[in-house]
């Protein structure tokens, strides 16, 4: 009744606002009160009322739609459907301070996304929103300053616009500091604190610029302690985390200030005990916010941690810190356990760490476990952190192999993610390296020759280097490589043939060149070669070839065939010298580059001895 009157063009004007006002009232209710408006079709009815001349029965529409959008339960595609709204409300927002408000609200609720970006920006969004950040009205300029800081958000289109725009002679990073200062709401430092590390991540504002350094890190430091409402300070983490991902210095700043890394602490004592708690609703909202906090506690000390060896031993020496982790890898909350895992892969970048706090700690129990079905974004970082411990360094290489880490990562070998084959394929090569001849043969027997081709033939390049990264671990050690090429010599060979020939760049066919020397240092493996013309040919073609490092891999294989000490080396050397190589190696040995000067001088020798 209240929507059809609300349409009705003949009810009169001041009607008509009362519907919609009643219907602001109505949506302020329960999610399903909204459910029930959105089913009635609400928001056709409330856009086709901004058609109106008159500017209260338009406010009151805007008021309702407002409330509307900001519902969990209404999708915000339904302000695109139809083009010509945001052009239509963007020419509403110089009616009233209402207009201007209650539209800026809705376009912050609506922004999801780069596409939902691209169309406010294309509607002339930063240019009709910039004026407003100087409005009298604070509610005004807050809304302004929202919609600004999701605009801006992961968006280097709209970062690098809004650096150049200026409001009465002043530029947006300046009005942005000053909403920053610290007699300003907490809400209106924030919001400002995340423009700008918007601005600063698209790199349209340098990472060492005073207004980062002095202004925007601070303030988001400030958010994070103890005074500041649970909701502030996980917001200032995340922000924080943000900010300081990908620049050493800034994480270096940020870790001396305000003593950083032992006020985060603080975010995993909630809710506090509960014989402190007598106010139950204190209890709800503390558990509420309880795991938003630890998530956000994590992702912060994995940015801190991202490079500096100095502030990892600090965040590991903070109270049970490898404890918070453990447990954060078990929790039941998805986004606490990926910020988790994103922190121990932070912290497993450090040697260190690895023979220490990890092994004291046995982190590798956890991290298997999370790894048997999580979902990918899980997964891919993970397996990375897997990567790490698997180095030849880390006393915690033996028991994951015993846990059975060989057939989880061949199959992640498999997946359709391509950095799961990545990191699948690298921890594999770091088992490989130094690695007895059992676990070499287990890899082998577990990946199986057809997913070896796979790899090999894999489209991208990195799968493609860490698939030769194995093979050349794996061929490493005479005896090793003799056990290898004698149960998979074919394959192996047929592998490297189709490497060589292929179109690969310089360092793929300079990894394959390192393989086939690895197999020429065997003692029955060599023969693999000496008995393949092709390969010879090869071998040939590449040290006359006209980049250095692939002369160089090609003269290694050549040097290991024709060694003096070895069997069989008199009819190798025969062979060769047939083939031509010991007038390219003359040729070498005047070579302007003095590694292949000495390479191919020591060659000769050989047939001098």
């Amino acid at each position: 009744m209240l929507l059809y009157l609300l349409q009705q063009e003949t009810s009169s004007t001041e009607l008509r606002t009362e519907c919609a006002v009643v219907l602001g009232s109505l949506a302020m209710g329960t999610e399903n009160n909204v459910k029930s408006l959105l089913d009635c079709h609400i928001i056709p009815a409330l856009l086709q009322g901004l058609l109106s001349p008159d500017l209260k029965f338009i406010e009151a529409c805007l008021r309702c739609l407002r409330t509307i959008f900001i519902s969990p339960v209404t999708p915000e595609d339904l302000l695109y459907t139809d083009a010509t709204v945001i052009s239509h409300l963007m020419a509403l927002l110089s009616r009233s301070r209402y207009t201007q408000e209650y539209i800026c609200q809705i376009f912050s609720h609506c922004c999801k996304g780069p596409d939902h970006q691209t169309i406010l920006f294309n509607h002339g969004a930063v240019q009709n929103i910039a004026h407003l950040l100087v409005s009298t009205s604070y509610k005004v300029r807050m809304q302004a300053l929202k919609c600004f800081s999701v605009l801006a958000f992961e968006n280097p289109q709209v970062s690098m616009t809004l650096v150049n725009v200026s409001v009465d002679g002043e530029l947006l990073p300046q009005i942005f500091v000053k909403m920053l200062q610290r007699d300003k709401p907490i809400e209106m430092q924030l919001t400002s604190a995340k423009c700008l590390t918007s601005m600063c991540r698209a790199g349209a504002i340098r990472t060492d610029d005073p207004c980062i350094v002095l202004k925007t890190l601070p303030c988001l430091v400030r958010m994070c302690s103890k005074d500041r409402l649970l909701e502030e300070r996980v917001e200032g983490a995340e922000t924080l985390a943000y900010l300081i991902e990908t620049d050493v210095e800034l994480q270096r700043m940020a870790s001396i200030t305000d003593h950083l890394i032992v006020m985060l602490a603080d975010y995993f004592k909630y809710p506090s005990s509960v014989s402190a708690i007598t106010d139950i609703k204190r209890l709800d909202h503390d558990l509420k916010h309880a795991h938003e906090l630890r998530q956000a506690a994590f992702k912060l000390y994995a940015s801190l941690g991202a490079n500096d060896e100095d502030i990892r031993k600090k965040i590991i020496e903070t109270e049970n810190m490898m404890d918070r982790i453990v447990n954060g890898l078990s929790e039941s909350s998805i986004k606490v356990r990926l910020a988790a895992v994103r922190c121990l892969h932070s912290l497993s970048r450090s040697v260190q760490q690895l023979r220490t706090s990890f092994q004291d700690h046995a982190v590798w129990k956890p991290l298997m476990k999370v790894l048997q079905n999580a979902p990918n974004e899980i997964l891919v970082v993970a397996s990375s952190t897997l990567c790490n411990l698997l180095l030849e360094f880390s006393p915690s290489k033996e028991p994951i192999l015993e846990s059975g880490a060989i057939e989880l990562l061949c199959s992640l070998t498999q997946s359709e993610n391509l950095a799961l084959r990545v990191n699948g394929i690298w921890a594999l090569m770091n088992m490989a390296f130094q690695a007895e001849q059992k676990i070499k043969s287990d890899i082998l027997r577990g990946l199986s020759t057809e997913q070896l081709f796979q790899l090999l033939s894999d489209s991208d390049v990195n799968v493609l280097m860490k698939t030769l990264g194995l093979l050349r671990n794996l061929l490493s050690t005479r005896p090793h490589i003799d056990h290898i090429m004698s149960t998979h010599g074919k394959q192996i060979m047929q592998a490297v043939t189709l490497i060589l020939e292929g179109e690969h760049n310089i360092e793929v066919k300079e990894q394959t060149l390192c393989i086939l020397a690895n197999i020429a240092d065997g003692t029955t493996a060599k023969e693999l070669i000496m008995t393949n013309d092709d390969i010879l040919q090869k071998i040939k073609y590449y040290m006359s070839h006209s980049n250095a490092k692939l002369q160089l891999a090609a003269m290694f294989c050549i040097s290991n065939l024709i060694w003096n000490e070895e069997e069989g080396s008199q009819e190798r050397q025969d062979k060769l010298r047939d083939m031509g190589i010991v007038d390219i190696l003359h040729k070498l040995s005047q070579s302007s580059d003095p590694n292949l000067c000495d390479k191919a001088k020591t060659a000769l020798q050989q047939y001098l001895a």
